[in-house]
């Protein structure tokens, strides 16, 4: 990239509906100047979810796939927001976390 250019901006109805396709790490996201708080936040929980399936899917004898991404998610989650109450989930097996279990610093 020259000086002249300028960074392809974050399409953010991809990055809600595949946060991996846009970012190549949850690390890479919290870098990310061009998004709100929020919009971290929103694209951590999604992605958070997704690897949540992965996780079940694994449980039931399907491939595995990246096996700490879940973790990292959560780390970059607990980063950003000062925490998580983990007693808060969702009824299914991928649990998935409220926005009222997200703590605010």
């Amino acid at each position: 990239m020259t000086d002249t250019e300028k960074p392809k901006p974050i399409d953010m109805d991809q990055a809600l509906l595949d946060p991996g396709s846009v970012f190549a790490s949850p690390e890479a996201l919290l870098r990310c100047d061009d998004l709100s708080e929020e919009q971290k936040i929103e694209i951590l929980r999604r992605w958070e979810y997704d690897a949540s399936e992965n996780c079940v899917a694994v449980e039931e004898g399907m491939p595995d796939g990246e096996s700490d991404l879940l973790r990292r998610i959560l780390l970059a989650l607990d980063q950003l927001t000062g925490g998580i109450d983990t007693e808060q989930v969702g009824p299914t097996k991928q649990h998935g976390i409220p926005r009222s279990a997200i703590k605010r610093t």
